[in-house]
């Protein structure tokens, strides 16, 4: 009976450990709760702890958290509608405040939905769009620009210099957020704008658009290939007229010097025989005749004797 009872002693001295005891993680801290409300200080120290059986402990994360906001569609302060979707990063600085004002990280998370957004929405409708998309230091050199197209815009101004930008517009949506913040125990640290776009009506618009501009750059540069290839292809020609003129006065000086040597060698020729000379151009007028051609000769021709005398002595009694 007695062993009995001992070992139930120990389940029961067990049991009460058990619930009495309480680890806490580095990356925590606890609160501890009885009946409802919250009992002592924020115990922030890791390690094992001890509490009464019918206290509970409520953790909170020491770390930073995030926060993603929905995608909201937002007029600018000219009216173009677009899509924003911001996120923060937050963390929990007043265990106590936190949980009597919002209890839990969910509650929380739809607090800052009201907070951020609200203050979001307030920002980027009273502000234009190019401070929204650009940088404070932004500036653009119009006689720099590759498409000299894009300074006749009158949607948009290139040399506007923003007043906020991207950074500074951030900053303040995060000061004026942060307003709001001591009272639920969170310490906002910073607010990001992750994407901005336009609705799809609008964006329809402005992809057409773009396309018009894209084709009209693409027709410019088109229209001054074929300038310059018309240019390439005159001055080509050009110089093929006056390449084939070189040739032909090249040409023709050449052929008259060979026309002026040769009248010079005919010359020597026939100087030096003038006899022989007649009958070799004699012979050069023969060879024009054709195979089947009778040639008539008169038996006193110089020709007709040279071919006499050519045959031999058998062929002399001819008359």
């Amino acid at each position: 009976m007695k062993a009995i009872l001992t070992l139930v002693a120990a389940l029961l001295l067990i049991a009460a450990s058990a619930s009495m005891l309480y680890t806490v993680d580095e990356a925590d801290q606890a609160i501890i709760v009885q009946f409802g409300q919250p009992i002592g200080g924020v115990i922030t120290e890791p390690g094992l702890k001890v509490k009464l059986p019918w206290q509970t402990v409520r953790y909170f994360d020491k770390r930073l958290l995030v926060w993603d906001g929905d995608v909201t569609q937002i007029p600018t302060l000219g009216r173009e509608f677009i899509l924003v979707d911001t996120t923060a990063r937050w963390r929990i600085s007043e265990p106590l405040l936190f949980l009597t004002s919002v209890r839990d990280e969910a509650g929380a998370r739809t607090r800052l939905d009201d907070i951020i957004d609200s203050v979001v929405r307030d920002m980027v409708s009273s502000t234009e769009l190019e401070e929204i998309v650009r940088s404070k230091d932004w500036e653009v050199n119009v006689e720099d620009l590759e498409d000299p197209t894009l300074a006749d815009r009158s949607d948009v101004n290139l040399e506007m210099q923003p007043k906020l930008g991207r950074e500074l517009l951030e900053q303040e949506i995060l000061t004026r957020a942060r307003a709001s913040m001591p009272a639920l125990g969170i310490e906002l640290d910073d607010v990001r704008i992750k994407r901005v776009n336009y609705i799809n009506s609008v964006r329809q618009q402005v992809e057409q658009r773009m396309i018009a501009e894209r084709q009209s750059i693409a027709e410019r540069f088109r229209s001054e290939g074929r300038g310059r290839s018309q240019e390439i292809l005159g001055n080509m020609e050009r110089d093929l007229r006056r390449i084939r003129s070189v040739a032909a006065r090249e040409a023709e000086e050449i052929r008259g010097n060979a026309d002026a040597e040769a009248t010079r060698i005919y010359g020597v020729a026939f100087n030096a025989d003038p006899e022989f000379f007649s009958f070799f151009r004699t012979l050069e007028s023969y060879q024009a005749l054709g195979a089947n051609s009778t040639l008539m000769l008169r038996a006193d021709s110089d020709f007709f004797r040279y071919l006499e005398q050519s045959q031999g002595p058998e062929y002399s009694h001819l008359p």
